[in-house]
Formats: structure tokens, C-alpha cells, sequence
């Protein structure tokens, strides 16, 4: 019988062991996509319970403890730290097949030496132990990136936001380097209740007033301008599907100014304007060498009751089923023709798509960069065993593995680091076991750098920041 979490686990074969221990474990961490406060960063925050590292703002959790029958109170409301782990200890023993039970798992293991299962009999003990480590300086935010090896984390930053973080992280020194991804979601987001109230906090940023499409779009340059400044060489965009309409940027300066006046678009106008103004972005993104990367295919705030009671980005999104391949091709086939694509990173959510995803990514690789086009990680619910291997394959059938940027968090939790070592015993149990099979040759040295780029080197060089 195999022992649970053993230092082999996915490790089914020696080649994959060999591959893990020689060459993977050891590659430190660069991860290019996640949702951590660089406030936190800055100010080398301490925490002062676990509860705070681990339950805040961590969707994946407060599903878990929903579907379990927990009152929101220990979820999202106003019950005490320690409440609220005791409760979240009464879920973990039934989250068994879910990736909780993994992560949750391997983050007590690498972070505090706990090998304990957690469980209502073990909880206060825990609880305890794990505020007492985190009281130590290394177990510090930065403290906790120094531990898993961590050598660049990329936050996700609005265009209206203050970059002052980012500065005074850069001025530390510091080994861990944060730097920004443009985020401008709320840019293009002419249908929103709050747009306006968005553009005045925008021309605040940037020193003029945004009366026209083209002001809003030399607002953009400034600020990406501001965040490449601090080292940020990359934007990020989350929408349903791109849309298969057309651009028209004379129409969107029109729409632009009927919206100030006013006017609320209709969808149709809307997606016209999104895709146009997108496009515009990506020119800019392309001018600077920065990578752009798009995350298609969630349909959010799906509890029209909860979003009332507690708001937005709450836990109650799921996987969509939109018609993404058109417009994907429309958006890319229009930057391409005018020689204007950037480095492009599509994440999909919805595996159905994989395939779909992966050859069209391929369609406009040009020679120019290595792995330009790259299908992107198994993200959100898509970051577990099933689902990465899925997407490991579907890159490896249709596109080159060996260029493959790798694993990201995508998370908001200082503690979540040992996915990274999760996406890598994936990965060396998969290809140890063709080694094994004679798919792959025996030559360790040889596989073994494929591996270390996959970790760390293709994903160095990608996005060339400067560390």
C-alpha cells in the first residue's frame, strides 16, 4: 500500500522520481499570474492567524465549505479567526478527491512541519501551532516566497492603481521581485453602472480629463508607460469569449461619447467597443514587448441572492459554455495581419475547448519568438490532476510541451506556493512513465533540461524581466 502524500507521490516510476528530485525541485519559481496584494509585499506583512494566510479571500474554500453545510457566518462573516478555522477543520476530512485535500495538506507540510491530517479532534492544536510559526520573521510574507523559492511574482494591478507598492518593493532590494500586470478590465467596460465614477479616477492618475475615446486611450498608454516603469512587462484580461463583431473605431469614439452624455449601450454596441478598444491595447503591448495574456470562459456572480447580501467575486462563478473560437481567431488573425501580435498566453476554462484552443494558438506562431503563442496552464477549476494533465496533453498533441511556459497560482494566498511543486510531480509522473514506456528515451540529462525549462527557464526568457 502506497502511503498517502509519500515523498514519491505522483512519482510512480524511477525515471520520474529521478526527473523530480534532480531537476525540478530544485528550479526556483516565477510566477507570472496571481491576485497577491503587493501592499503585503511591501510591507513585509505578518500574519496574525492562519486563518488570515489561509481563508481569506479564498474562493476555492468557501465552496468547499458551503457544499459541507457551513453558515456563511464562518465563511465570509463576522465569526473570530479561530471559528472559522474550527469550521473549515470540520470540512478538510470530507474534501478527499478535491484538490483542497491535497493543497491543504502539502502547505501544512512545507510550511509549518505538519504531517497530521487535519481533523475536528486536531484542530485547536493546529491552529495554534501554525499562529506560533507564523509569529517567527520567516514566515513573513517575504518569508514565505524565500521558502518555496519564489523569484518573481507578477501582481494583477487595475491602470488606476496606485504603482507606490511596486516602487518601494523595487527600492528594498530584496531577492523577490514583484512587479504589476495591467489589468483593464474596467477600461472597456462601457456598460457598467460605475464607468464614469472609473474614468474620473483615471484622469485623476494620469493629469488630464477623459472626454474622448482617444483620451481614454493616450490614459492607457501613460499608465502602461508608469507600469513598465517599474518592471511590469505583461496585462492580463478576463472575458466570457472575445467577440466575433466588427471593429470600428470610429464607431467606438461615438458610442464613447453617447455614454458620457448618457446614453447605455446595448450589447451588440458594447462588444463592438470592447474588441476595438482591445485591439487598440494590444498595438500598445506589442510597441513595448510586453506578453498578453486573455482568461475566457467563466460566467461570474451566479447567485443573484448572494451577490446582494455580500457582493462580488464572492464564489459563486462556474465554467461557461461560449462560442470562443471565432472571435479568438478574428482577434488574433487582426494583430498578426498588421504585424502587431504580441506574445499571447490563453488561459480556457471550459476543456471541451482544449484542443479547440491549442491549434488555433498554433495558427500564428511566426518564428519570431519561441513559444510565442502559448496555451496557457490549467487555471481556476482547472488546477487539479485531472485538468492539468488534460491540458498537458492537449499542448503536447497539438503544439511543443518543450516550450511551455508552465504553472502559475493564479491565487490570492501567500500559502498556496506548493502548487507550483504540485504542477511538477505531475509533470515528471507523466513523462517518467513514457520514459518508462519507451515513448520517450531514457536519457536523463537530455529529458531532464526539457523539465527544468517547463519549470523555469522557458518562462525566464519569455517574459525577459529585469531581475
Amino acid at each position: 500500500m502506497t502511503q498517502f502524500l509519500s515523498e514519491n507521490f505522483l512519482l510512480e516510476s524511477e525515471y520520474s522520481k529521478r526527473l523530480f528530485y534532480d531537476y525540478a525541485s530544485k528550479m526556483p519559481i516565477i510566477d507570472y499570474h496571481n491576485h497577491l496584494p503587493p501592499q503585503d509585499i511591501a510591507a513585509n506583512r505578518k500574519f496574525d492567524t492562519i486563518t488570515e494566510a489561509w481563508l481569506e479571500g479564498d474562493h476555492y474554500k468557501w465552496r468547499a465549505m458551503r457544499a459541507f453545510g457551513i453558515d456563511e457566518a464562518y465563511i465570509t462573516g463576522a465569526a473570530s479567526d479561530e471559528e472559522k478555522f474550527l469550521k473549515w477543520a470540520e470540512v478538510v476530512p470530507y474534501t478527499i478527491r478535491n484538490p483542497l485535500f491535497h493543497w491543504t495538506h502539502l502547505e501544512l507540510r512545507r510550511y509549518f512541519e505538519i504531517d497530521d491530517l487535519l481533523k475536528p479532534e486536531n484542530a485547536v492544536s493546529i491552529y495554534h501551532r501554525c499562529n506560533e510559526v507564523l509569529s517567527e520573521p520567516s514566515h513573513s510574507c517575504n518569508g514565505l516566497l524565500s521558502q518555496m523559492k519564489v523569484e518573481v511574482v507578477c501582481t494583477t494591478d487595475d491602470p488606476a492603481d496606485s504603482l507606490a507598492d511596486h516602487e518601494q518593493i523595487n527600492q528594498t532590494g530584496q531577492s523577490i521581485h514583484a512587479f504589476p500586470t495591467f489589468r483593464p478590465d474596467k477600461i472597456y467596460e462601457i456598460g457598467s453602472e460605475d464607468y464614469k465614477k472609473y474614468l474620473d479616477s483615471l484622469a485623476q492618475l494620469v493629469g488630464f480629463n477623459i472626454n474622448s475615446l482617444d483620451d481614454l486611450l493616450e490614459a492607457a498608454q501613460k499608465r502602461m508607460d508608469a507600469f513598465h516603469t517599474v518592471g511590469g512587462r505583461l496585462s492580463d484580461h478576463s472575458f466570457r469569449q472575445l467577440y466575433d463583431v466588427d471593429y470600428s473605431i470610429n464607431r467606438s469614439k461615438k458610442l464613447f461619447a453617447e455614454v458620457l452624455a448618457g446614453k447605455k449601450p446595448t450589447d451588440e454596441e458594447s462588444q463592438v467597443f470592447k474588441m476595438t478598444v482591445l485591439v487598440e491595447l494590444s498595438k500598445m503591448y506589442h510597441q513595448r514587448g510586453w506578453a498578453q495574456q486573455f482568461h475566457l470562459g467563466a460566467i461570474r456572480n451566479n447567485n443573484d441572492r448572494m451577490m446582494q447580501a455580500i457582493g462580488r467575486d464572492t464564489g459563486f462563478d462556474s465554467i461557461g459554455d461560449f462560442d470562443q473560437i471565432k472571435g479568438l481567431r478574428r482577434f488574433l488573425s487582426t494583430l498578426d495581419q498588421s504585424g502587431q501580435l504580441a506574445r499571447t498566453i490563453i488561459y480556457n476554462l471550459n476543456p471541451k475547448d482544449n484542443e479547440s484552443f491549442a491549434t488555433m494558438l498554433g495558427n500564428f506562431n511566426d518564428g519570431s519568438v519561441r513559444g510565442k503563442m502559448q496555451f496557457g496552464s490549467g487555471w481556476w477549476f482547472l488546477d487539479q490532476l485531472d485538468g492539468m494533465e488534460k491540458q498537458l496533453n492537449a499542448l503536447s498533441n497539438m503544439g511543443l510541451l518543450s516550450c511551455f511556459v508552465g504553472m502559475l497560482t493564479d491565487s490570492r494566498s501567500f500559502l498556496s506556493f506548493p502548487r507550483h511543486e504540485y504542477f511538477r510531480r505531475l509533470l515528471c509522473g507523466m513523462i517518467g512513465k513514457e520514459m518508462d514506456r519507451g515513448l520517450i528515451p531514457a536519457d536523463l540529462s537530455y529529458v531532464g533540461e526539457i523539465v527544468n525549462n517547463i519549470c523555469y527557464y522557458n518562462a525566464r526568457e519569455y517574459f525577459n524581466f529585469e531581475t
